[in-house]
């Protein structure tokens, strides 16, 4: 595996939506307790999650139906915000464990189990960037995923 150009402290519960609603609140936007409950659940899973699982694990939290377009919403402000990040490929999310840091990432996509594992790698990223720039495009958020097998499914 290519060794990350830089690397993380990466908060995990509490300490995690705390950064997240600092960087959001830092981008001028408010922290409902919508908000909270849909970052929350997203952190609560451990493969990517589509809005649909995500407003069933909010609905059951309060005891009421949250709609999928509500969560898409608010995902949408989560990846602008840099608070989620959206594998493109299975139309799912992933809290971004760092949302303090700006950088272009990498997902690995198990094909078998679903897992996503995130690498931030800036020579790849950046080399993506050149190309595109090279080619007369100008980059706004590359998209790197790479499909195949993680090792507990190679191994099995």
């Amino acid at each position: 595996m290519a060794a990350h150009a830089h690397h993380h402290h990466e908060p995990e519960g509490v300490a995690l939506t705390q950064a997240a609603q600092a960087t959001l609140e830092k981008a001028g936007e408010q922290w409902t307790t919508m908000r909270a409950s849909v970052f929350d659940a997203l952190a609560a899973f451990s493969k990517p999650a589509s809005a649909y699982d995500i407003a069933e694990a909010v609905s059951t939290l309060q005891g009421r139906r949250v709609a999928a377009n509500t969560v898409y919403r608010i995902l949408d402000l989560f990846v602008g915000a840099n608070l989620a990040r959206k594998v493109e490929s299975a139309n799912a999310y992933v809290a971004n464990a760092h949302p303090d840091c700006l950088h272009d990432c990498i997902f690995l996509v198990c094909d078998s189990c679903g897992q996503t594992t995130h690498l931030d790698d800036d020579r790849v990223t950046n080399g993506v960037r050149d190309a595109a720039t090279a080619a007369g495009f100008s980059p706004i958020r590359p998209v790197i995923e790479v499909r195949g097998r993680c090792g507990e499914c190679e191994a099995a």
